[in-house]
């Protein structure tokens, strides 16, 4: 009965056809239970961990110029960066120790980072000076907590067989999604508490709207550290689902199989990291350059850049939720190669259509103002919009291409129905193509473990968001959309360039060598 109970559990998540259960006797019911606790675990804190990123993200320009009046955009840039960059670094470090030391250790540090960075953000303001560095430190400490996104899908590769794959890494991409989605709404929920709030003197603690965000935060990754604790238990399987000996086991098991031996296909590892590059380049482009363009090219106020283009992104995001509920049952029938590709195409398409056309041009700011929608010299001055009050009277400034801007002069309008069409087709291909890469990347490294590389692949992506708005804010303030959006063009079709070069590639590392058929 135990065994049929198994079978009737799995059924619904890996659609395994007769024939492919030889090995569900390796695999008792207990087993199976907690692994898929574990991996649950990993969900939440995945979810977590966007939820930590974002919660923040609307209220950081206004903070930081509370607490720090010297600091300006570009600076404000720099405190965006830092989060990505602490990212970066930290992404390679967490994959090493969790290769050899059992996932808990890397993943409660990480959270314990995390939660003492919001901790540091919610008392930036008792310094004397120099009060916007020390939000640099916070927001650089709480990328490197989110390093412990490469131990997440390390552990989730490795605690799945090659069924089960596509759809675990499909619910730690929704998880992530909805994390991002539902930041925002918890930091809008506090915005009753306002600026001044109540403070607690005995312990310096200022509990109002651009702290409470965070203090939420932080008590969510100390009740995820206790969830890890007490349930997170190391598995390993290969990729048909039999346990596999690790170094990461508290203790082996007599049914336990070696990791089966071969050479990893560096070359599909190198051109998959690429891959993943430019599908989170290009949303970082398509991201940053989403407020200036509307406020170009529909001549839209701050305030109607900031809810109009809120409404957008929230969409992006259940778009993307409902896509990779979509690849988990499209995969089985076409697989994940081909998906990708699919995925590369939209959002060429996606860009194509963004490009200008026709005789009708936009409506010209002919004051000498700095229009926030005009990048210079950092993307901060971009999605400084975004911060801006709406109770600044937006309806007696300027609104429309700005005259600084030269081609505003001679670059057609891009009108509203293209924008909207990309809009649905950039949010369809990006979350499939960053699936994808992810899935396609953890087949092609195998059952042995997978840290590292995803360390660096997590790398890659921050590197992304970091290069990303720095490309297209200079690109788009000296030559304009025409330009910006022939080279992303261009630069999609040199990566579907490299897929097609690596197609027959990019495989499970059990499938190359024979043991399971594709």
């Amino acid at each position: 009965m135990a065994d049929l109970r198994i079978e009737g559990e799995r059924e619904p998540l890996l659609g395994d056809t007769p024939g492919n259960r030889e090995w569900d006797i390796l695999e008792t019911e207990e087993h199976y239970k907690s692994r898929w606790r574990s991996i649950r675990i990993l969900y939440l804190t995945m979810f977590l961990s966007s939820v930590g990123f974002s919660i923040v993200i609307l209220s950081i320009w206004p903070y930081l110029q509370k607490i720090d009046q010297t600091a300006d955009t570009r600076f404000l840039g720099w405190v965006i960066a830092s989060y990505s960059l602490g990212q970066m670094v930290a992404s390679p470090i967490f994959g090493l120790w969790s290769n050899y030391r059992p996932r808990k250790e890397p993943l409660v540090v990480s959270i314990f980072i995390s939660v003492a960075a919001n901790c540091l953000y919610a008392y930036v303001h008792i310094p004397a000076s120099h009060n916007k560095y020390y939000m640099l430190v916070a927001r650089g400490l709480l990328g490197i907590g989110a390093g412990n996104v490469a131990v997440v899908r390390s552990y989730t590769a490795g605690a799945t067989s090659l069924q089960e794959r596509t759809s675990s890494m499909a619910n730690i991409s929704m998880c992530q999604a909805l994390g991002f989605i539902l930041g925002p709404v918890f930091q809008t929920c506090f915005a009753f508490i306002g600026e001044k709030g109540v403070t607690w003197d005995v312990i310096k603690l200022r509990i109002n709207m651009y702290t409470t965000p965070v203090l939420l935060s932080a008590f969510l990754g100390i009740l995820n550290i206790i969830l890890i604790l007490a349930i997170l238990r190391e598995h390993r399987v290969d990729d048909s689902g039999r346990q596999c000996k690790n170094i990461n086991f508290e203790e082996a098991s007599t049914d336990e199989i070696e990791v089966p031996q071969g050479n990893i296909d560096q070359v599909a590892v190198v051109a998959i990291n690429v891959l993943f590059f430019v599908a989170l380049f290009i949303f970082a482009v398509f991201e940053t350059i989403i407020a200036p363009l509307t406020m170009d090219m529909y001549a839209w106020t701050q305030e109607q850049a900031v809810l109009y283009n809120g409404i957008i992104l929230a969409a992006l995001g259940v778009e993307a939720v409902v896509i990779f509920v979509g690849v988990k049952l499209l995969s089985k029938k076409i697989g994940e190669r081909a998906i990708l590709l699919g995925g590369l195409i939209v959002v060429w398409v996606g860009f194509f259509i963004l490009l200008p056309w026709g005789n009708q041009f936009p409506k010209i700011q002919w004051e000498d103002l700095h229009n926030n929608s005009i990048p210079n010299t950092t993307f901060g001055e971009i999605i400084i919009g975004l911060w801006k009050s709406p109770m600044e009277d937006d309806n007696e400034r300027p609104t429309g291409c700005s005259i600084e801007q030269a081609w505003c002069l001679y670059t057609p309008v891009i009108h509203l129905a293209q924008f909207l069409t990309s809009v649905v087709l950039i949010g369809v291909g990006y979350p499939v193509c960053n699936l994808m890469s992810y899935t396609l990347y953890s087949k092609v490294l195998g059952p042995k473990p997978q840290g590292v590389y995803m360390g660096w692949l997590t790398a890659s992506g921050s590197g992304a968001r970091i290069l990303g708005p720095m490309f297209i804010s200079q690109v788009y303030a000296h030559w304009g959309p025409r330009w910006a959006f022939s080279l992303m063009c261009g630069i999609v079709v040199l990566t579907i360039t490299l897929l097609g070069v690596v197609y027959r590639r990019l495989i499970a590392l059990s499938v190359r060598y024979g043991r399971i058929q594709e």
